[in-house]
């Protein structure tokens, strides 16, 4: 499995943008300072307030902001490339931000946005045909 913890501005307001995306919360990891998004079986997103998720860190360590610098690429999976326009249009609407264009390839189209708090996000579509 796969853990992701994401330092966010607004605990509450990043819930909302996940959940708008179609992701479900876990509330047993939840709470006024963390939200558990879970996007697959295998995949979990722990959403920190800034002050929780400097408590993880050595002491001395400053956090990122990615509205800054972009420090990593998250990337999904996604079953179509209508799929993908549908969350890339999701994220917009529920707050997030494009962040390039659609990219076009044949055999594997993808797309992206940013979240409230400047992580970026790509998802992507790739003809199963094509993948072996």
């Amino acid at each position: 499995m796969i853990f992701l913890n994401l330092p966010v501005s607004d605990v509450a307001a990043s819930r909302a943008f996940y959940t708008a995306l179609g992701f479900p919360v876990n509330e047993q990891f939840s709470d006024a300072s963390s939200t558990s998004i879970v996007v697959s079986d295998a995949i979990s997103l722990q959403l920190l307030s800034h002050e929780r998720f400097t408590g993880f860190l050595p002491e001395g360590t400053a956090t990122a902001d990615p509205r800054a610098a972009t420090a990593a690429l998250y990337a999904l999976s996604c079953d179509s490339r209508e799929e993908v326009d549908q969350m890339v249009e999701k994220a917009v609407g529920a707050g997030g931000g494009t962040w390039t264009p659609a990219q076009d390839h044949g055999f594997m189209y993808g797309s992206s946005f940013t979240d409230p708090d400047g992580h970026v996000w790509e998802v992507m579509w790739m003809d199963p045909s094509n993948v072996q």
